[in-house]
């Protein structure tokens, strides 16, 4: 896992064949190489099915058998999904595959030919080329529970994307129709709220419930929470709109058919957090990461779905540098530029992390210590950003521990972290 260049130029001999692949939808173009650059054969076609794979492996086995070399590492440039059936032909016949950055590829292309063309021929060139140079990463591709979870966790980030869609919908739909719900209900969505729509979505309807109608509605349903006073309130709110009036067939339609999307998400995403809550239980320090306060399962498992089997890594700077918070610096000579944080990497776990530390920082005291610390420190004071995405790497290092080591959260051990001057010692 994250060889160095030297590790990665020193996989490939006299007796390897380099082979790049350049991706697309319906079929695959490759040029092969041996180690030193010198072309092996002409472009090779070939389709993104079964019989192109085999038709590919063919092709390469009679490379091997021409030129006597008996060790192949193909390079590709992942586009979109389209190289994942690859991917899973090559490890079945135990070849291996690596990944080239598309950035790379654009700015190397013009190296050979001093000319900006991209075409099907000449991309797998430059793919293979890079490789040969020792330019390239080693996909991971999830198995077992950590593919499970990946799946599961994009498809509750899918669903509650399309809930906040549908939500906005609603609110636009009751600010149209009956803009002074929102002064009776502080969230549409309200359990009392919800029962009410459902059985009279316009005002006129309330009007014609009244007051008693709307408080046996919540009494039938064995609700509690809101009683006459509340239904007074509608009502009134009710009798004063000034809302739109026209179109009242198909506006009652609408929001009835938008409150039947909005309960049937609801019931999706509880079905997928069921699912996640039982594969994430699976693991057994999950428990253990759930114990420290601010901490729930939508960041453990969008944390354990991005960097899958943690003991990959040799070291929580590897996770890092996956999430893109990697420092990087722009300097030259006297000039010192900005340190800032590389954003190269899972964008989504980046996110999942910030997301994380805020509420950790609001709830969880020994964060909001050391968040304190690095924005009030004298020496090198952090901004409020700053401190977050330092909290970030710190929220990395603790989940690398427990989940590598088994050990319990130490909250003693993460305030032992601040390097608090001497006058506060004394003091």
């Amino acid at each position: 896992m994250n060889f160095t260049q030297n590790a990665k130029l020193n996989q490939l001999s006299e007796r390897s064949i380099i082979v790049g692949v350049d991706i697309a939808s319906e079929f695959h173009y490759a040029r092969a190489f041996d180690w030193r650059g010198v072309e092996l054969g002409k472009v090779f076609r070939f389709a993104n099915n079964v019989e192109g794979f085999d038709s590919c492996h063919a092709w390469i086995e009679q490379l091997k058998k021409r030129t006597q070399k008996d060790r192949v590492l193909v390079g590709a440039e992942p586009t979109g999904h389209y190289w994942f059936g690859l991917a899973s032909y090559l490890k079945e016949q135990n070849v291996k595959l690596v990944l080239v950055n598309p950035f790379h590829v654009k700015r190397s292309k013009e190296l050979d030919d001093n000319h900006p063309s991209k075409t099907d021929a000449k991309d797998p060139k430059t793919i293979a080329k890079l490789v040969i140079e020792g330019r390239y990463n080693e996909p991971y591709i999830p198995e077992g529970i950590y593919a499970e979870l990946r799946i599961a966790t994009a498809c509750r980030m899918r669903i509650q994307k399309e809930m906040n869609s549908i939500k906005n919908r609603i609110q636009r739909w009751l600010k149209i129709y009956f803009p002074e719900h929102a002064t009776v209900f502080g969230k549409f969505d309200a359990t009392s709220s919800m029962l009410v729509l459902q059985e009279a979505p316009l005002p006129m309807d309330i009007k014609k419930l009244g007051a008693e109608g709307i408080n046996r509605i919540w009494r039938d349903n064995k609700l509690r929470a809101v009683g006459m006073k509340r239904a007074k309130s509608l009502y009134e709110a009710a009798q004063k709109t000034i809302g739109c009036t026209e179109g009242e067939s198909c506006s009652r339609m609408e929001i009835e058919l938008l409150l039947q999307d909005y309960n049937n998400k609801i019931t999706q995403y509880q079905a997928v957090m069921d699912v996640i809550d039982g594969l994430c239980m699976k693991i057994p320090e999950v428990a253990k990461l759930l114990e420290i306060k601010g901490v729930g399962l939508v960041t453990v498992a969008g944390f354990l779905s991005e960097v899958g089997d943690i003991r990959r890594f040799n070291s929580p700077k590897q996770i890092q540098k996956l999430a893109g918070l990697a420092l990087r610096e722009s300097s030259s000579g006297k000039h010192k530029g900005q340190t800032t944080i590389s954003k190269r990497g899972r964008a989504r776990l980046r996110a999942i992390l910030f997301q994380a530390v805020m509420p950790l920082v609001a709830k969880n005291t020994e964060f909001a210590e050391i968040h304190n610390y690095y924005t009030t420190r004298i020496k090198n004071p952090l901004k409020k950003k700053q401190s977050l995405i330092a909290l970030s790497c710190k929220l990395i290092r603790v989940f690398y521990v427990i989940l590598t080591k088994g050990i319990d959260y130490d909250p003693q051990k993460l305030i032992k972290d601040i390097h608090r001057p001497i006058e506060y010692l004394a003091a």
